[in-house]
């Protein structure tokens, strides 16, 4: 679990956060939305602990993370995995290279135990047999399966992703939607998603947090979300004539019952 306690962060006279209080569960999709601006990218840093909030807390279960030593946050991060938005692979490295570089930094494995779990977390995410190929040489669905690879391969407890969906066409973005689910309940992980993909929200949103000029605007989960008179977050996810229509759909067929 993490849990963030009046969150707040100013760059300079721009106050981006105030006083975000959340709670992000394990073994749960954990989503942040907001339309650009709203403060979901500096959460997310602020999550991870790229960036220090102007004041607030962010606790990893039971421990304060910023009221910890440089050893001591390392020791934590060692139990993050994240996603990011371009994949962030290496080009000169091999599919096998790249999953095992957190392996190499951050353990004493033998090259052994390494290339088993790198073989380990391809099979995860269905690309055995990838190990040798190139970023450039798989397409760019494959390469954020490699991130994901990547990404679990030293068994997190925590699992960052910063717009998965984003270059990918739908039908690849509902693969990595799946398969991001089902790595969250396999592993009772606390994984947090950035995202603007409305499909996202209605497929895998567990526990959902609005953010909207840097306050926190609505959370609830994906069934509640049609249902919502909220009216920030009816403007930003109805904002398609589409979902306007399945939300019209859905209202009526609950009077009628």
């Amino acid at each position: 679990m993490i849990w963030i306690e009046d969150i707040h962060k100013r760059f300079e006279d721009n106050h981006v956060l105030k006083g975000i209080t959340h709670r992000f569960e394990p073994g749960k999709t954990n989503l942040i939305i907001g339309r650009s601006g709203a403060g979901k990218t500096v959460l997310l840093k602020i999550l991870v602990g790229l960036i220090t909030p102007t004041s607030g807390k962010v606790w990893y279960d039971n421990t304060d993370f910023f009221s910890l030593n440089k050893k001591e946050r390392r020791a934590i991060r060692m139990e993050v995995g994240m996603l990011f938005q371009a994949s962030a692979l290496f080009d000169s490295m091999t599919v096998e290279e790249n999953i095992r570089f957190p392996l190499d930094m951050f353990t004493n494995w033998t090259r052994r135990e390494k290339t088993d779990r790198v073989n380990y977390c391809l099979e995860r995410v269905s690309l055995a047999g990838v190990n040798d190929k190139f970023p450039s040489e798989i397409s760019g669905g494959m390469q954020k399966r490699v991130g994901i690879a990547r990404a679990i391969v030293l068994s997190p407890k925590y699992l960052f992703c910063d717009e998965p969906n984003s270059g990918l066409d739908p039908k690849t973005a509902i693969v990595i939607d799946e398969l991001i689910k089902s790595i969250t309940y396999e592993h009772q992980i606390t994984t947090i998603i950035n995202t603007h993909d409305m499909n996202s929200v209605m497929e895998i949103g567990d526990n959902i947090a609005l953010l909207y000029n840097g306050e926190l605007a609505w959370t609830g989960n994906k069934s509640e979300v049609l249902a919502s008179d909220n009216e920030i977050l009816q403007d930003f996810i109805f904002a398609s004539p589409f979902l306007q229509r399945l939300r019209s759909a859905a209202l009526a067929k609950g009077h009628q019952s």
